[in-house]
């Protein structure tokens, strides 16, 4: 799964503690998004819409082999 998390916090000006901070992970979880490494929970990634005030689906992107 493909996401725009560091563009978007690129945008807001956020560090990756900052919003980890925000949405109460540790900035490690932050990185391992921007990395595609970690895939968040549904929970996870309806508080990263509501920071960035986009819909889920602008946020992550699903690739052919998810």
């Amino acid at each position: 799964m493909k996401n725009s998390i560091k563009i978007e916090r690129a945008i807001k000006g956020l560090t990756q503690a900052k919003l980890a901070a925000l949405i109460g992970v540790s900035r490690q979880t932050i990185n391992a998004m921007e990395l595609n490494k970690y895939v968040p929970s549904t929970v996870l990634a309806l508080k990263l819409s509501d920071v960035f005030e986009k819909p889920v689906n602008e946020l992550f992107e699903l690739e052919d082999d998810d």
